[in-house]
């Protein structure tokens, strides 16, 4: 991480009237408050719209995908207990397990399209045919075998990756079975399948993007909410009750939290160092706090990660500090800089290392650490800088960036507050969007003003 230190002609530039731009003129800002404002489903009525999400990903990215990684076939193999991390993805729900020995075989025909077996003890339905059910572990094992000669791939992909944990989902055990049931002229024909289960994991259809926005929203508005006198009493709440309260409101609503959320309270007089990664403490939530949080939710197959800042007011205030203001309009800033960099074909690292320039250059000390979401929050794709790496990520940060494929915009910037003494604040930003092959859109919206605490 490059070290900055701000000078009182630096804290100057940070406060010239482009860095007080008002935050109307920062696009796609949006401002939500409630969680009641949006339908949630019940688990039941999950499963239908989930299992069609997967059935046309199935039909219509699969045999694409499968095409562009040049595989004739792709195998997906696993154990209860020890599932593939790409099998829930695959399968319809509700599935909870991958139940004793689960095997998925995809095949490519001459036409493009995709045959769709499966080899289970237990058949798994719509969208797979039934190879074979009801043996035992050998005659298992045998049927797959016969499966694939019949088929004569060329190239068989196996879930075996060194750099990609999604992407190494098949184990040593399973993989030596592989090889003991496959005549010995098929094993030079298994390869490496990371760069299909890449693909298949970072790559969102038009269904998934319509519904993004509302399960952003659902993660923006709990904020909203845990960001305001309904939860918190200056003087009285702690950082630990907010992010409680966060994880109690989604269990309510019936969302998984794919990480416990967590707040955390700048003020004045509590030292933010120029070279500190992140800064903030916990405690009892006082008048004239900066208050952030970072908050990840799953629902109808699909993960957000989001971090919002807030500001408990004075009692003679009605807004945040003028200082603060333009804090947060930097940090909108920074987002612009990144963006505008996000190009088709562009590697992560080229990203990164463009927004660093960019950003040195207008003066912003700023730290970009971005990462593709969907299935999960973490999710496989360019990786853009890492909070503990400013510099070139090997392999994840050479992915190149594809369009209609989800980001969480993920990064924090550093400024001198004059309300505070020329003291730095810390405002630290994450908001879900997507690449459409030209643009960045926020799936929700952004953060462009500030969360205010009476």
């Amino acid at each position: 991480m490059k070290t900055f230190f701000v000078t009182t002609a630096l804290a100057a530039l940070l406060l010239a009237p482009a860095a007080l731009a008002k935050p109307s003129q920062f696009s796609q800002g949006r401002v939500l408050s409630s969680a009641a404002d949006y339908q949630v489903l019940s688990p039941r009525q999950r499963v239908p719209v989930a299992n069609q999400l997967t059935t046309q990903r199935l039909e219509q990215l699969l045999p694409k995908l499968m095409a562009e990684s040049g595989l004739d076939m792709w195998l997906v193999i696993n154990r209860e207990y020890a599932e593939d991390p790409v099998y829930f993805t695959l399968v319809p729900q509700p599935t909870f397990a991958a139940r004793r020995t689960t095997m998925l075989l995809f095949s490519r025909n001459d036409d493009g399209s995709i045959d769709k077996l499966s080899v289970n003890r237990y058949p798994l339905g719509d969208p797979y045919e039934s190879a074979w059910a009801g043996g035992n572990l050998t005659e298992q094992w045998q049927a797959l075998a016969a499966e694939i000669v019949k088929r004569q791939p060329g190239k068989i992909g196996i879930n075996s990756s060194e750099h990609w944990p999604v992407a190494d989902g098949l184990t040593s055990g399973l993989h030596q079975q592989l090889l003991k049931a496959l005549p010995a002229e098929y094993h030079s024909r298994l390869v490496s399948a990371e760069q299909l289960v890449v693909r298949w994991l970072e790559q969102r259809t038009e269904a998934e993007l319509e519904l993004y926005p509302q399960i952003v929203s659902l993660a923006r508005s709990v904020i909203a909410e845990a960001f305001s006198n309904k939860v918190i009493t200056p003087g009285v709440t702690t950082t630990d009750d907010v992010a409680w309260y966060i994880r109690e409101r989604f269990a309510k609503l019936d969302l998984l939290v794919w990480f416990m959320p967590y707040v955390n309270l700048q003020r004045a007089g509590m030292a933010c160092e120029a070279d500190n990664p992140f800064c903030g403490s916990s405690g009892v939530i006082q008048r004239g706090d900066v208050l952030h949080t970072d908050v990840g939710i799953c629902y109808l197959t699909l993960c957000t990660d989001t971090q919002e800042m807030a500001y408990v007011l004075h009692i003679d205030e009605t807004d945040a500090p003028k200082g603060l203001q333009a804090a947060l309009a930097t940090g909108n800033r920074w987002q612009d800089i990144l963006t505008t960099e996000f190009k088709a074909g562009r590697s992560g690292n080229a990203i990164l290392a463009a927004t660093r320039k960019a950003s040195d250059r207008a003066g912003i000390n700023s730290s970009t650490y971005t990462h593709a979401i969907g299935f999960v929050g973490h999710a496989p794709g360019p990786t853009i800088g890492m909070w503990d790496n400013q510099g070139d990520t090997p392999v994840q940060g050479d992915w190149p960036l594809y369009a209609n494929t989800a980001y969480a915009i993920e990064g924090n910037i550093k400024q001198a507050v004059p309300e505070w003494g020329k003291q730095l604040v810390h405002i630290k930003l994450e908001q879900s969007a997507y690449f459409d092959g030209k643009q960045v859109i926020y799936l929700a919206g952004r953060q462009t003003r500030w969360h205010l605490i009476r």
